[in-house]
């Protein structure tokens, strides 16, 4: 088996179809298919299913789908870091960020640290969730994330960042909304309409896990994945929503909102630093992982210190 096999499998795979795929690598459509036939003949496994509508992998092949991916991620990791070996770390590297979170406002210090430090490294970052994440970082789409611990996961790590108390955040015009002691109830967030993250996330796991411990209904008034999208509607008063204290501070101006923690009872979250558990980390990679984490340090060490 070798790593040009593999790169041809990968690209059938992705492309649904042998044809698009030769054509994607210049490649013959007979050529093509004889080398799938190598490696099903190699594995002595049957690795795609052919039908007119094109070609899908079986159970073998998106075995073979995803460590061929991951082969040849750190092919092309071992190419660029002997390439960059003594020059400065350079290259892409991507990081998720969970948008319900304090990780979300961190962007600009992170691009801007990173290009600062290293500034032959290009960030890729987008905001994602973590059913998705898990399978990104499994397969090299992704390099780490900052994302709200959803508890073991094959094939990543989580490294606990800080357990935070959920608030409640509402807009600050609500007459009905007792803000006194910076607390409320469970009982009370439960009158009101709640935007919430879709139920892949795992703060809205830990909310209607809250809500049925205590045999209430959970009033959705629907699901918003936009922080600021997530804001005007608070702005406009036709709902609230649930998130950590530090989320709430960074994403919301203080004046415009009631913030106040939920208690009877309590509700937390981990925010965690998600990365492979089996695959090494690109030089780039592991540079802004450093800075990432020393970042991270440096806010936690402020908010304790307060």
């Amino acid at each position: 088996m070798d790593t040009r096999k593999l790169a041809y499998f990968v690209q059938i795979v992705d492309s649904g179809s042998i044809t698009k795929a030769a054509a994607a690598l210049h490649v013959a459509q007979p050529a093509l298919s004889q080398q799938v036939s190598a490696l099903e003949t190699d594995l002595k496994q049957r690795l795609l299913i052919r039908s007119k509508q094109g070609v899908k992998p079986t159970a073998a092949g998106h075995t073979l789908y995803r460590h061929a991916q991951s082969i040849l991620r750190l092919v092309e990791q071992a190419r660029q870091d002997v390439a960059a070996s003594g020059a400065a770390p350079s290259g892409r590297v991507s990081i998720a960020i969970a948008p319900y979170s304090m990780a979300s406002s961190l962007t600009p210090r992170i691009i801007g640290e990173v290009g600062r430090r290293y500034p032959e490294i290009v960030l890729h970052v987008t905001e994602i969730y973590g059913g998705v994440l898990s399978e990104a970082i499994k397969n090299g789409r992704l390099d780490m994330a900052l994302i709200y611990e959803p508890g073991p996961i094959r094939g990543v790590q989580f490294t606990t960042l800080i357990v935070e108390d959920l608030h409640f955040v509402v807009n600050a015009n609500r007459s009905d909304v007792a803000a006194g002691n910076g607390e409320i109830s469970l009982e009370d967030v439960a009158r009101f309409g709640l935007f919430l993250p879709e139920k892949i996330h795992t703060l809205r796991q830990v909310v209607e896990t809250g809500f049925t411990s205590k045999g209430l209904a959970l009033k959705l008034v629907g699901e918003v994945e936009s922080v600021p999208s997530l804001a005007r509607l608070l702005r406009a008063d036709l709902g609230a929503t649930i998130m950590p204290k530090s989320a709430a501070d960074a994403l919301f101006h203080e004046e415009d909102f009631h913030v106040l923690r939920i208690v009877d009872p309590a509700l937390q979250c981990k925010i965690a630093l998600c990365t492979p558990d089996h695959d090494p980390l690109s030089e780039a990679a592991s540079a802004v992982l450093l800075v990432l984490k020393e970042m991270l340090q440096e806010i936690l060490s402020n908010k304790y210190a307060r």
